[in-house]
């Protein structure tokens, strides 16, 4: 499963394959200390799963990546919609100096 795959799918869908992975996780564990299973490597496989869609869930919390698809493509037509009236507004300002200062100038 990959990040970009999880990104297209809902909040409710999400939330199932969470409740699905770490259903297989407890599986996967409980099967290890039995003496069941036979490729540990799963184990691992599976929390990687859970922590990438617990990723896209707090990403979409914080806002930080596209909700949907859909609000990916609307984004990009705004931006080539509009560059010219962009580029005239922004002025940059002044960048802070960084550094110690002079012991003249903490006095």
């Amino acid at each position: 499963m990959k990040v970009d795959e999880l990104r297209i799918l809902e909040a409710d869908e999400l939330g199932m394959r969470l409740r699905t992975a770490r259903r297989e996780l407890y599986e996967l564990r409980f099967k290890h200390a039995v003496g069941q299973l036979e490729n540990s490597s799963q184990i691992s496989k599976v929390r990687h799963d859970i922590a990438r869609i617990m990723t896209v869930l707090r990403e979409r919390d914080f806002g930080i990546g596209p909700s949907m698809a859909e609000d990916a493509v609307s984004q990009q037509a705004v931006a080539v919609a509009e560059p010219e009236a962009a580029a005239e507004e922004v002025e940059e300002a002044p960048k802070p100096k960084r550094g110690r200062k002079k012991k003249e100038d903490a006095e």
